[in-house]
């Protein structure tokens, strides 16, 4: 992993801008609308990449019944625009045009990248942590 800058008085460091929802056109659409408007307002993006889909299955309970049924399934997308040298006081300009143009149904995140962020890119492989364990 490369080393994460750190923000100094006039300018933030690297800064993750998460865009998730339901719908992976919205998201998309949304994530490369965020990294354009980067590129024109001169905001270095470093990174632009996709977390693992998240799964959630819906139960339902009939009346009057102890059996659950699965109703739903929900699958949560997530696309990160990582960027950085954004000024301290360009910053909330920067956020109130993302704000205003943001899609229903789509929700916004701008945070401190961390070594957690980078580790929640990958997904977790038991199988082969296995093999690797067995080979030691």
């Amino acid at each position: 992993m490369k080393q994460i800058k750190a923000a100094t008085d006039t300018e933030y460091g690297v800064l993750n801008v998460s865009v998730s929802g339901y719908d992976m056109t919205l998201v998309e659409h949304y994530a490369q609308y965020i990294h354009n408007l980067c590129n024109r307002l001169h905001i270095s993006v470093d990174e632009s990449y996709a977390l693992p889909t998240k799964t959630t299955e819906v139960m339902v309970m009939q009346d009057k019944s102890t059996k659950m049924y699965v109703d739903a399934v929900l699958k949560t997308y997530e696309r990160v625009v990582q960027i950085s040298q954004l000024s301290a006081m360009f910053c909330p300009i920067f956020l109130e045009v993302l704000l205003k143009n943001q899609p229903e149904g789509v929700q916004l995140s701008v945070k401190d990248h961390t070594e957690a962020d980078y580790q929640a890119r990958y997904k977790a492989r038991p199988e082969l942590e296995g093999l690797i364990a067995q080979m030691s």
